[in-house]
């Protein structure tokens, strides 16, 4: 059972080690600890008799998404695949580890309601000898001090204040973003752990872009898990004839997200996120480019290359934070020759006259405006929607499905990507097509396609 049970020796061992004075009041102490088929069983030793504690059975999914060192899980998961037991455990574990004299641990629900679930079903999974639960204010104190608390999120404001040592978000895709921010800010002096879990509730909600940001998996800290319920069946967590049945009583809409934990689209896509998901293909191209779309970074955002082949397949892809200097030497290397469209808006200018003195003139430029923004992502739009570029899955679907587009009260159409999120990858995907297009022309002998003659929207 050791590959199913990854931290059972830590949490033993931590659990064997912990000052004997932390269990002297319930006159309690760790004597030794093994590892049995149904998980870890820690061995406690009182006046009278031993004591064990068996982690309940959890299955591997459940193990790399929610008991793992990292401290950021996102965990978007089937509806009944067992996400919140596998939580309630970590967070009862977490506060036999790191627990002690009024040392807070949280479960935050979207209302009142949601949370008294976990602490109803919490208080049966601990031996009642162990703690002493308030039942109106809704926590529980553990033998050693520790405090686990059940929360709403439903009000921001009562979530701040407390230092907490860890957390569980629960139905995270329901909390509000003003809870998150609150209960993320009392994490801060304990640099405490948290997991984040829920079904999918569309993809405009904190938990699926944070979820974006762990699936890319550029910081150790974030560990990203998806648990469909096949996943649960194959783990005997339910019947499989209940996932049938489910498919025939909800909607394909419903039943992705609550079963397959699919997002669906909420419709602020300028994409379409089945367009964008039709374009993807298993790997990235191997043929030469014929034209490159580059973005450069600004403050923290990415440095990003992209390039196409002659029929509109993605052929290399480059991604990097690096100094202005170092950055030049890298754009003129990635693309020798290719046609290549940069980004020159503000500082960027500064980039491309740099490119175009040391590169050469296949550098050109285009200065992002309301107007030329909207236009180069209509045209990346078009592209997607007909079929006529192919990319492979990774950092540019990830930045595709989370690209937003509003209307302005005076009408104006503003692209980004939401607050805190990057779109360094949509841009130089989009600048590649633009520039593509103009190949396209130079192949075929044909007039180059406006932007007004393909799109149903008007500028």
């Amino acid at each position: 059972m050791a590959d199913l049970h990854p931290e059972a020796d830590r949490l033993a061992q931590e659990i064997e080690l912990m000052a004997y004075k932390e269990f002297q009041d319930k006159e309690l102490y760790p004597r030794g600890y093994s590892v049995v088929p149904d998980g870890v069983e820690i061995l406690w030793e009182t006046p009278d008799n031993d004591l064990g504690y068996v982690r309940p059975w959890t299955y591997e999914l459940q193990c790399t998404g929610i008991f793992n060192t990292a401290r950021y899980s996102v965990i978007e998961a089937s509806t009944k695949a067992g996400k919140t037991l596998a939580c309630m455990i970590w967070i009862y574990e977490q506060a036999v580890l790191n627990g002690g004299a009024n040392k807070n641990f949280w479960w935050v629900g979207p209302v009142s309601d949601q949370s008294d679930i976990a602490f109803r079903r919490l208080k049966e999974f601990i031996p009642k000898d162990l703690y002493v639960a308030n039942e109106s204010r809704k926590f529980i104190t553990l033998w050693n001090g520790a405090v686990i608390w059940f929360k709403s999120g439903d009000k921001p404001d009562s979530l701040y204040g407390e230092d907490v040592y860890a957390a569980v978000v629960d139905e995270a895709s329901r909390v509000k973003l003003e809870s998150w921010q609150a209960l993320r800010s009392t994490l801060t002096f304990t640099r405490g752990p948290v997991r984040i879990i829920g079904n999918v509730k569309g993809r405009a909600n904190w938990m699926y872009k944070l979820g974006r940001i762990a699936l890319e998996g550029d910081d150790p800290d974030f560990v990203y898990a998806k648990i469909t319920a096949m996943d649960a069946a194959d783990a005997g967590v339910f019947e499989w004839k209940d996932v049938w049945d489910a498919k025939k009583v909800y909607d394909d809409m419903s039943f992705r997200e609550l079963y397959l934990a699919e997002p669906a689209d909420d419709g602020g896509n300028p994409f379409g996120i089945q367009h964008i998901q039709a374009c993807i293909v298993p790997r990235i191209s191997s043929n030469e480019p014929v034209a490159f779309g580059w973005d450069v970074a600004k403050g923290t955002n990415w440095v990003v290359g992209i390039g196409l082949d002659k029929e509109g397949n993605v052929c290399r892809f480059h991604r990097w934070r690096d100094s202005w200097d170092a950055t030049i030497k890298k754009v003129i290397a990635h693309t020798g020759k290719v046609p290549a469209l940069v980004d020159s808006t503000g500082s960027g200018d500064q980039l491309l006259e740099r490119l175009r003195n040391d590169g050469g003139r296949n550098f050109t430029g285009l200065v992002f405006s309301t107007r030329s923004k909207q236009e180069l992502m209509i045209g990346l739009a078009v592209a997607i929607q007909n079929g006529e570029i192919a990319y492979p899955d990774g950092p540019i679907v990830y930045e595709l499905e989370l690209f937003e587009y509003a209307v302005s009260p005076q009408g104006n159409i503003k692209y980004a990507a939401p607050q805190g999120y990057h779109d360094d990858c949509v841009d130089a995907l989009a600048l590649a097509v633009k520039r593509w297009r103009g190949m396209q022309a130079v192949y075929t002998g044909a007039t180059p396609i406006s932007i007004e003659q393909t799109s149903p929207w008007k500028i």
